[in-house]
């Protein structure tokens, strides 16, 4: 069978279409505040927040702090469980060793107060 643009997938459980291992994925409990960062040195991951406080139509952002990551690279994050209401999260920024997530309220009337559980993964990039 071939393998389109030179992937090599293991069928052994390995995903490695993104160059993620199974084994390469952690987690981290956030602590204090809704901005406080944390540091995960890990290529995919859970970061699980402290109880949210988000006003209605309100942004926070938090820093995550990581080894894995260049300039380069992309980081897919999603919110995979915890939300009250409609709250998002995107990646708004990444610089070598840490990238930026913003979560953002989007319900016009009523405060997130949940403890979120946020997903990533960093997919390895290249300027050249």
């Amino acid at each position: 069978m071939a393998v389109p643009n030179g992937l090599n997938p293991t069928f052994n459980g390995q995903v490695t279409a993104t160059g993620v291992k199974v084994s390469d994925g952690g987690t981290i409990t956030q602590a204090t505040s809704a901005t406080t960062g944390v540091t995960l040195n890990k290529r995919a991951g859970q970061i699980t927040t402290v109880v949210q406080n988000i006003a209605a139509g309100a942004e926070v952002t938090l820093e995550v702090t990581n080894s894995e990551v260049a300039a380069v690279d992309g980081i897919i994050v999603n919110v995979a469980s915890g939300n009250v209401v409609a709250t998002v999260a995107a990646v708004t920024a990444v610089g070598a060793g840490s990238f930026k997530i913003t979560l953002s309220n989007l319900d016009a009337a009523t405060a997130e107060t949940g403890t979120l559980v946020i997903n990533f993964i960093v997919i390895k990039g290249s300027s050249t």
